[in-house]
């Protein structure tokens, strides 16, 4: 589960669906998985409690890791068990592979005990919150007659549902051929009738050239003529 942050809309789970969802895994004995994947980057609201945090019958596996926060070559995550798994997880781990890179970790846990770590979120949590109000800017503004944006306040990424007047299929074509890669929302659905709209991630590209890449997007899903 990604309560905190669903990926594509970025919604965040109800706190009466959270507590359902740990009443369900209560009767039917069974664990839950939560990736709590892009908490650290949240731009307005507060940071939402963790799911494992409600949990009061040891349901709840947490895990994580540092390929957003730092770079994705390091390959270092972490799990937060509940105590009645953690005897079969040791033992798991030493079946598989008995541990992970010894010198990264012990880097990584003296660069988040010096507080570096920390900082270096509160770094970068401003430069993400620069790009996602450029897009949230343009949504609101040149691209409002075609696109909503979904309300969402933190991650990597903002989605914009398209008007119905809106070729969607065309508009990405426009922009593959222009290097932008956007992604359709429609691609996320298993459903006949999904909904259609765009999925603008926002991590690989800087403040500076975000605007460029905007004004293509708008060019790109004005109708033809």
């Amino acid at each position: 589960m990604t309560p905190s942050h669903q990926y594509p809309l970025g919604v965040p789970m109800s706190l009466a669906r959270r507590a359902a969802l740990l009443g369900w895994a209560e009767r039917h004995g069974a664990a839950i998985v939560e990736d709590d994947y892009d908490s650290e980057f949240r731009y307005s609201d507060r940071p939402l409690e963790p799911l494992q945090s409600l949990d009061r019958a040891g349901r709840v596996v947490y895990v994580g890791s540092f390929a957003k926060t730092l770079l994705p070559a390091l390959r270092l995550g972490f799990l937060v068990p509940p105590a009645s798994l953690r005897p079969a997880l040791v033992a798991a781990k030493r079946l598989a592979d008995w541990h992970v890179e010894p010198a990264a970790q012990a880097a990584l846990a003296d660069f988040i005990d010096e507080g570096l770590l920390r900082r270096h979120v509160r770094t970068v949590t401003r430069v993400y919150a620069a790009r996602h109000e450029l897009v949230t800017t343009a949504a609101r503004g040149p691209l409002a007659d075609r696109f909503t944006p979904v309300p969402s306040s933190a991650g990597l990424h903002v989605t914009l549902l398209a008007a119905p007047h809106v070729d969607v299929p065309r508009t990405l074509a426009r922009l593959r051929d222009a290097d932008v890669a956007v992604e359709g929302l429609a691609g996320f659905y298993t459903s006949a009738a999904p909904a259609d709209g765009l999925v603008i991630g926002y991590g690989m590209i800087t403040a500076r050239d975000l605007p460029a890449a905007l004004d293509l997007l708008d060019r790109a899903s004005r109708p033809l003529g």
